[in-house]
């Protein structure tokens, strides 16, 4: 089978190597090789992952020079790359651009080798059969461990990320910032979601209703990363506003994932039961009840073990395992893993580890040490989404309208959320506070498309809510609170 990057003409490839040129010298080295031509068999991993945080370094230096915040570059450097290189014939992207897509028709014919034909037909689109001709081709098994591995380090990255999230979240300080905070999470939560199934119906009736519920529950996000780094450079930072926008955020954080489990256990019972909605709430309140419960104990006994190691040892092994148990139980408690990253992070503090003096007097917090595995691993996340959006998706008219509504949903049901406060207070800046979605959205919109309920037209619809509400944000909430002042 001739591959396709033989019948590109080389002339036209100039645009993409002037543009990316980590990423096509990467694929282009792993698409002219043959598995025989490497030494060790990681090499051509090594390279495709390299080339790919390389277009994530493009994104974010660029999103820094623009004075836009880093996820932005590196989603939109994703989008660009994804769709400019598949284009050009890079097969390395057909697997990326299909996600898990790849990796169920490799299952099915794990499961059953006489289904080819049958799978094949399955797929009857042009991208379906494509898929099936490169995994085929003499690269093949190449392309198939690189988009598994960046699959697998997206995913890794998405865990750091919560539990990042969850070590930035002060319990006592989400107390003192009381009912203001909840009813303004309380509304964030609720009202996009209802606008959000309410728009899925109206304007695109024949999606399923478990689409609709997931569109729903994908609107009720919001990254508060983005507006914090907004109030610091107009030195509200410590406002009753900050305070009330970050304790929403937290509020929200929490509602949303406890809506995530909901709905991704109506989804997997294939309808709405009672029973087996009563039956999430309880395993979520009892993973999160235990968690917090005996999780200090078991951390506190595990660090004792550790005592004699030394600190960023200590601090490292204990973080990660904990993380990851937490992920894993999580996840059989029929939860998604990201609640576990978060819970471990809420749980895990610096204080723990006495047995090495004080820990206001320790040279890295667990952040600190944590941080260096989400700087590589996230940006692969973000990239990984950018190139799973599929712009011709925007060719129909139905996907472009059921994406403005949602769009109209998720920033009127954020604004709305102003009406939270019962104080004297900046409703709008709250409101606006509150709108981007930023990262938070885009993990809900990838657990969708895992889940099979969010397609390709309506995965790209939810990242470019997430693109347009965080690009919104910054200047009007700056806008809003100048006005104020």
């Amino acid at each position: 089978m001739q591959d396709r990057w033989s019948r590109v003409p080389k002339a036209r490839l100039l645009p993409l190597f002037v543009v990316l040129p980590g990423f096509s010298a990467a694929a282009l080295a792993v698409n002219e090789g043959t598995p025989h031509a490497h030494g060790d068999p990681i090499a051509p991993v090594i390279l495709g992952v390299t080339g790919l945080l390389f277009v994530a370094l493009l994104g974010r230096f660029s999103a820094r020079k623009l004075g836009l915040p880093s996820v932005l570059g590196e989603l939109i450097i994703g989008i660009i790359a994804g769709n400019l290189a598949y284009q050009y014939g890079f097969d390395l992207i057909l697997l990326m651009r299909e996600g898990p897509h790849v990796f169920d028709t490799i299952q099915q014919f794990l499961h059953d080798a006489t289904l080819g034909g049958e799978v094949c037909d399955t797929l009857v689109d042009a991208s379906g059969r494509s898929m099936l001709s490169v995994l085929g081709g003499p690269s093949g098994n190449e392309y198939l461990q690189i988009a598994h591995t960046v699959d697998v380090f997206s995913r890794y990255g998405v865990i750091f990320l919560l539990f990042l999230v969850g070590l930035e979240t002060n319990l006592n300080e989400m107390r003192q910032v009381g009912a203001d905070s909840i009813r303004v999470a309380l509304i964030g939560v609720a009202l996009p979601f209802v606008l959000g199934v309410a728009a899925t119906f109206l304007l695109a009736s024949q999606l399923s209703f478990h689409t609709a519920l997931f569109l729903g529950a994908a609107l009720g996000a919001t990254s508060v990363g983005i507006t914090v780094r907004v109030l610091e450079d107009l030195q509200q930072s410590q406002s009753r506003l900050a305070h009330t926008i970050l304790g929403a955020a937290i509020f929200d954080d929490i509602l949303g994932l406890l809506m995530l489990a909901t709905v991704t256990g109506i989804v997997v019972s294939g309808g709405i039961e009672i029973g087996h909605i009563a039956k999430v709430v309880l395993l979520a309140g009892v993973f999160l009840g235990g968690a917090f419960y005996l999780g200090p104990y078991i951390l506190r006994f595990i660090i004792r073990l550790m005592r004699h190691l030394d600190l960023i040892e200590a601090k490292m092994f204990v973080s990660y395992l904990f993380v990851m148990v937490l992920a894993w139980l999580a996840n059989l408690s029929g939860l998604a893993t990201i609640i576990g990253a978060f819970t471990a992070g809420v749980i895990l503090k610096d204080a723990y580890f006495v047995h090495w003096g004080p820990h206001e007097k320790h040279a890295y917090s667990i952040r600190d040490l944590i941080m260096p595995l989400e700087v590589i691993l996230v940006p692969i996340f973000f990239v990984l989404m950018g190139i799973q959006v599929k712009l011709e998706t925007f060719l129909d008219w139905q996907v472009v309208t059921l994406a403005a509504g949602l769009l109209v949903a998720a920033i009127v049901g954020k604004l709305a959320c102003g009406l939270g406060v019962a104080k004297p207070m900046n409703r709008w800046a709250i409101g606006l506070g509150m709108l981007p979605r930023g990262e938070v959205g885009l993990v809900f919109a990838a657990i969708g498309r895992g889940l099979g309920v969010v397609d390709d037209a309506m995965f790209s619809s939810l990242v470019m809510v997430v693109i347009i509400t965080t690009l919104l944000s910054p200047p009007l909430l700056k806008i809003s609170l100048k006005r104020e002042t």
